[in-house]
């Protein structure tokens, strides 16, 4: 079922789907890992479809074979690869001939393989503030009881935004703010590319972070907007196989009351 967008521009899709998952104790592709029946990546996939990505593309590395297989038979997906595996924005950054070979969408939807609870909806929410507010790069946030292990939302203080801070890079003031990053973004395309040609890897981690292209683009004084759209429920993403479990359960739990309808 396609749901319908905010006005006439079309989008593409970018997910993150190269990780091994090696505390998930299996050779089996992290986002190939079965929530609720379907490959996590799936769930994914479909969300942006639902909302009118014309194409998405799946950044892959580790069982490259076996997710290119798995998809084999879905149109408009197409693989590129990242390997070594240089972090996120990298990860991005490896789709650009894709885009570069033709207009795919003037704006592109970033999300991660390993977040299976991801609602068309909440997708819906991120495009229409992207659009409304004629932003070059838009982020989806939540406000969690315990925030540990996502990066954190730093604002200014009229409660713009200001930056992403990774966990690791953070300060105690920065860890205690319990406004996250789940990882759901919305970038338009060109202006995307062209901050990820300057983004560096001088961190605690020696990435390349996807997250250090809003303030760029906020440098650049460009728009970023922030909108509040993801609920705490909705946040977790996979790592253990006792995640899995638990994001199976939110995913059954979600069907179960509303047999037939959708999310």
């Amino acid at each position: 079922m396609k749901h319908a967008t905010s006005n006439s521009r079309t989008q593409s899709a970018i997910i993150l789907a190269a990780g091994k998952g090696t505390r998930m104790k299996s050779d089996l592709p992290k986002v190939m890992h079965p929530a609720l029946g379907r490959p996590m990546v799936e769930w994914v996939a479909d969300a942006a479809r639902a909302v009118g990505c014309g194409k998405v593309v799946l950044v892959i590395g580790h069982g490259a074979d076996t997710v290119r297989g798995h998809f084999a038979g879905h149109s408009g997906i197409e693989f590129v690869m990242q390997m070594p595996q240089l972090g996120t924005g990298h990860a991005v950054d490896m789709a650009r001939p894709v885009f570069e070979r033709g207009a795919l969408g003037e704006d592109v939807l970033v999300l991660c393989g390993d977040g299976p609870l991801i609602r068309a909806r909440t997708l819906e929410t991120l495009l229409s503030v992207h659009r409304g507010t004629g932003a070059a790069a838009t982020l989806a946030t939540a406000v969690i009881p315990d925030p540990t292990g996502y990066g954190r939302i730093e604002r200014d203080a009229a409660g713009g935004f200001l930056r992403i801070v990774e966990q690791k890079d953070a300060t105690p003031a920065q860890l205690a703010l319990r406004e996250v990053n789940p990882s759901y973004y919305c970038f338009r395309t060109a202006d995307l590319f062209d901050a990820l040609r300057r983004v560096t890897n001088q961190n605690a981690s020696g990435e390349y972070y996807i997250t250090d292209v809003f303030e760029l683009l906020l440098k650049d004084g460009k728009r970023v907007s922030v909108v509040d759209a993801v609920p705490p429920e909705d946040v977790l993403s996979v790592n253990t196989p006792e995640q899995l479990a638990e994001v199976s359960g939110f995913l059954s739990s979600r069907s179960a009351p509303a047999a037939g309808a959708r999310a």
